[in-house]
């Protein structure tokens, strides 16, 4: 039985992500990682900033992307702004890295001209040109290629499903 005034949290569910970064660990220039508070952005929290504030979405549409109420992704973005702005402002590192997530099926495509690779999600149509240097001269990339991916591949544990892919779980390096 529980005692009175205790309420058990619900738990999060996977918020669905469609990019991880490759640099996780931001920090002011000159500065020593070491000697650096560090503040801990999820990627799902930066996945909301991506959403929200480089694409542009509606919260009610990027809360539909990542498989969240409006009211949760709009908590999400808060939260993940607030931090931003305080390694901004204080001087702090910024690392980036676990959350509630899942990754999306996306495809990976690879500029011929400037090797600029980057991921779009399945369903959305082969990009036009390179987001980099506007070339046309854009392909798969070969690791993409025959097939792979999967939907729902977790990347955190959560949902009590298995990791398929150790990517997001790895420790980062600083």
């Amino acid at each position: 039985m529980r005692e009175a005034g205790c309420a058990m949290p619900r738990p999060k569910c996977c918020r669905r992500v469609d990019w991880v970064p490759g640099c996780r660990l931001f920090k002011p220039a000159g500065v020593p990682a070491a000697t650096l508070e560090q503040l801990v952005l999820t990627i799902d929290e930066l996945e909301a900033l991506r959403l929200a504030d480089v694409e542009g979405l509606y919260h009610e549409l990027a809360a539909e992307r990542m498989g969240v109420s409006r009211q949760t992704f709009g908590r999400i973005v808060e939260a993940a702004r607030r931090k931003a702005a305080r390694a901004l402002l204080e001087g702090k590192a910024l690392r980036i890295e676990g959350g509630s997530f899942e990754m999306t099926d996306t495809r990976t495509f690879r500029c011929s001209d400037c090797a600029h690779e980057w991921q779009v999600p399945d369903g959305t149509g082969r990009p036009d040109e390179c987001p980099g240097c506007k070339s046309e001269n854009i392909h798969r990339a070969v690791e993409e290629r025959g097939g792979g991916g999967g939907r729902g591949r977790h990347r955190h544990g959560c949902c009590g499903a298995r990791s398929r892919s150790s990517r997001a779980t790895n420790p980062v390096e600083p």
